[in-house]
């Protein structure tokens, strides 16, 4: 048996996936951020986790991984954590002015980045590449939990 005729697909997304990821780290650093520093600023900036454990889950990181982040950004004035008075062993994280100041910075970098990287393609473009890559994140899902495959409408070509 010899290698496909095509790329398999999950190679074809990774390889996307991975020059993505590395032009938004780009632009993130261009703007003096990183991945890490963007996902904890809107997150706070949502007001959806203020607590670090829950942050830590919402970055996708381990507690120790968000603590040296967050070691960081305190440092650097963008945040301030202090210990929940209710519960001493759960510390509460909030922005400081130099923390919205980074926000602001970095969602221009974001949406910079969103603008170009949309270029060229239409809103129901946009839409249908949303509503595919949602049918391959089920596709994993089901792979991984051993769910049989969910039929879809074979692919034109």
């Amino acid at each position: 048996m010899g290698p496909p005729d095509v790329d398999p697909i999950g190679l074809q997304l990774a390889r996307t996936a991975k020059a993505v990821s590395r032009a938004f780290d780009d632009a993130l650093s261009s703007a003096g951020g990183s991945l890490p520093t963007w996902l904890v600023l809107t997150s706070l900036k949502a007001r959806r986790h203020a607590a670090q454990r829950d942050l830590a889950a919402a970055v996708g990181v381990e507690g120790p991984t968000l603590t040296h982040h967050l070691n960081r950004m305190e440092e650097a004035g963008l945040l301030t954590r202090t210990r929940d008075p209710k519960n001493r062993r759960v510390h509460q994280v909030e922005l400081t002015a130099g923390g919205e100041a980074k926000f602001r910075e970095l969602v221009g970098a974001v949406r910079r980045f969103d603008r170009d990287l949309r270029r060229g393609f239409d809103q129901q473009e946009i839409g249908a590449l949303s509503d595919l890559l949602a049918r391959l994140a089920t596709n994993v899902s089901d792979v991984s939990s051993g769910a049989p495959p969910v039929p879809t409408a074979p692919a034109d070509r």
